[in-house]
């Protein structure tokens, strides 16, 4: 029986490249989704992938989703933190919520997701858990504390529960992903996005498939030896220190 995966943020942009990606390498696919349900219906319809609406924030309402996935696939193997939010501003002027909604949903939604499959996992002596941060996370981002503080977190976590979990057969790792051609990158200006790719050493922007390439990776058996590190997929824009 096929591996079940479990995308957040899986029905659009990377997300969706990623759950996408899963499928077609033979696991049986749960995209999570927060807002958008026409959107997520026409990605279930085109796909055959199934869906589900929850706010990843919110941690009873983690724990009430996986255990809807579980019962309908069944036990959840492969878990992937994609979600995120920015809320971006310079700090002087960001206030308390643009601050507290980026970190619920970027940052504490590693443990709310993360905890309800982690038992499972264990007893099962088989995981994967591979979370997206950020090239922001690694370098910082002006007028994004909030984002880059969450994303550096997410590497934090990953390389914590990586060696608590290793010997239980479960592999944590992590993607940076620099500047992906997603709709919210192409919605840039012109001139901001062609400064983007003229600091990127490769010429170009990333593709979503590029990321859910690793992805896939990550999750099979070949990596099975990788856990707790930090996959920097950025071009050459930011060259991480080890």
């Amino acid at each position: 029986m096929s591996k079940v995966a479990v995308v957040t943020g899986g029905t659009r942009g990377i997300g969706a490249a990623i759950s996408i990606g899963l499928k077609d390498a033979g696991y049986q696919v749960a995209a999570n989704f927060a807002g958008n349900v026409e959107k997520a219906e026409a990605f279930k319809a085109e796909t055959g992938i199934a869906v589900y609406k929850f706010d990843v924030s919110d941690p009873t309402a983690c724990a009430n989703g996986l255990a809807q996935i579980a019962s309908d696939l069944g036990p959840v193997e492969v878990l992937v933190n994609n979600a995120g939010i920015t809320r971006d501003g310079m700090l002087h002027k960001m206030d308390y919520d643009q601050w507290s909604t980026v970190m619920r949903t970027n940052l504490d939604s590693m443990f709310n997701m993360s905890r309800p499959v982690i038992d499972s996992m264990r007893e099962r002596s088989f995981g994967r858990i591979i979370n997206i941060s950020s090239i922001n996370g690694q370098k910082g981002q002006m007028g994004q504390t909030n984002y880059s503080a969450a994303k550096a977190g997410v590497i934090g976590f990953t390389k914590a529960l990586a060696q608590e979990t290793a010997r239980k057969g479960i592999t944590v790792n992590c993607i940076c992903p620099g500047y992906i051609n997603t709709d919210m990158v192409a919605a840039m200006p012109e001139k901001i996005l062609d400064s983007i790719v003229a600091g990127i050493p490769v010429g170009r922007l990333g593709e979503a498939d590029e990321i859910a390439s690793m992805v896939t990776y990550l999750a099979g058996d070949s990596a099975a030896f990788v856990t707790g590190a930090v996959m920097t997929v950025n071009g050459g824009q930011y060259i991480a220190n080890g």
